[in-house]
């Protein structure tokens, strides 16, 4: 069966099937993650996902949401927040990272570095699936909601140092036989003092990008693309291509015109989550031992109790007092869904072989409950403590 004909009916059935997932609050793109996990359980068509350009396509939809991820980093949105965001932020991550680190490490037989690094992966916020339902509630202005946002926002800062490590572990891991070291440090030095050089002359390049006159938006998103490329082949050198479209991400939000991002941030979405993502999260789907969760689910059980309990707990700890009980358990509830940061560092480190297959399929199916269990029981609450919108007022 040809690719494109494969990719059609793919595109077909992630629509369909994402349509279904949105009405019960579900992001749309995780329907390719289920196609994927059935492809896992039975496949036939493996020689289309095993094929370089299936994995090829695959990668760049990799590339792409880190690109995105380093774009929305947005540094003066974060140190606005306020000090019971930073303080409840802090001890959140601290604690999920300590306690999800022992279970790694004593359940799954990892190193602590690994352990670690999985356990801050997975400590992160995805807020913008819960968006829609604090919108729903009207929410998004209150305390509770701005807390659940800005928390989300302060934890990007955790994404990214994540990834840089990961990113480094793999550089390390990966035939130093055959890679020059110093060649390496060279190259991250050299991404690293480009975008420090481009953040430092952001309001030059600014006026000199709004002055350069592209003839129409696309031909100015073909330089965005090239800039991405370039950041991803530098970093390709010193096996760091997902820092280096981080990088790029954070560069260009800093260089490129205001009035101008608007429509660029458009355009890459566009291209992003409707092209290049779904097939990403199909590639980390096929690759999910379907068996295992199966064999296993209890393990699954068993993340999924002590990430939200950790969360629960310390959200109650820290905000009780400054927005109520209920309101902390909500928020602690909240905190605990998962978006597409946390797969893409699991998958980065099981393609190196630096974690295995089982503990990789927990992840992503730890992942995929989170996605249908969180908001289903966020939306419950919320109307059983009456928090949020009501005939009567809003709180």
């Amino acid at each position: 069966m040809e690719i494109i004909l494969f990719l059609a009916g793919f595109f077909l059935i992630t629509f369909i099937v994402g349509r279904l997932l949105e009405r019960i609050r579900i992001p749309w793109i995780f329907s390719a993650l289920l196609i994927g996990l059935g492809l896992a359980a039975y496949n036939p068509f493996p020689e289309i996902t095993s094929s370089s350009s299936f994995l090829l396509l695959a990668e760049l939809g990799m590339y792409f949401l880190l690109f995105i991820i380093g774009f929305e980093l947005n540094i003066k949105n974060i140190l606005s927040q306020g000090g019971f965001i930073f303080k409840t932020t802090a001890v959140i991550i601290i604690a999920e990272t300590l306690f999800g680190t022992l279970l790694i490490h004593y359940v799954f037989h990892v190193s602590w570095t690994i352990s670690i690094l999985i356990a801050s992966s997975f400590a992160t916020v995805g807020e913008a699936v819960l968006l829609p339902i604090l919108d729903e509630f009207k929410l998004v202005k209150t305390k509770l909601g701005q807390a659940i946002i800005g928390i989300g926002v302060l934890d990007d800062i955790i994404e990214i140092i994540t990834i840089i490590v990961a990113t480094i572990i793999i550089g390390r891991s990966t035939g130093v036989i055959h890679v020059n070291i110093a060649l390496n440090l060279m190259t991250l030095a050299l991404l690293f003092g480009v975008v420090f050089l481009l953040v430092s002359l952001h309001k030059v390049l600014n006026k000199k990008l709004h002055s350069f006159k592209f003839k129409d938006i696309p031909s100015f998103f073909l330089f965005i693309i090239f800039f991405i490329f370039l950041f991803i082949g530098i970093g390709k050198y010193a096996e760091s291509a997902a820092l280096g479209a981080i990088l790029a991400g954070i560069a260009l939000r800093n260089i490129v015109p205001i009035e101008r991002l608007r429509f660029i941030d458009s355009e890459i979405r566009t291209m992003a989550y409707g092209f290049f993502a779904p097939i990403f999260f199909l590639w980390v789907g096929v690759d999910t031992d379907v068996s295992y969760i199966i064999k296993f689910p209890f393990l699954i059980l068993l993340v999924m109790l002590m990430t939200n309990a950790t969360k629960i707990i310390s959200s109650y700890l820290m905000g009780r007092k400054v927005i109520g009980a209920k309101k902390s358990i909500i928020l602690g509830i909240g905190l605990s869904v998962k978006f597409s940061t946390s797969i893409v560092i699991i998958k980065l480190l099981f393609e190196k072989n630096l974690i295995q297959s089982d503990l990789y399929s927990i992840l992503v199916g730890t992942t995929i409950a989170f996605k249908f269990v969180i908001p289903l029981l966020l939306a419950y609450l919320l109307k059983k403590w009456k928090i949020g919108f009501s005939k009567a007022k809003i709180t």
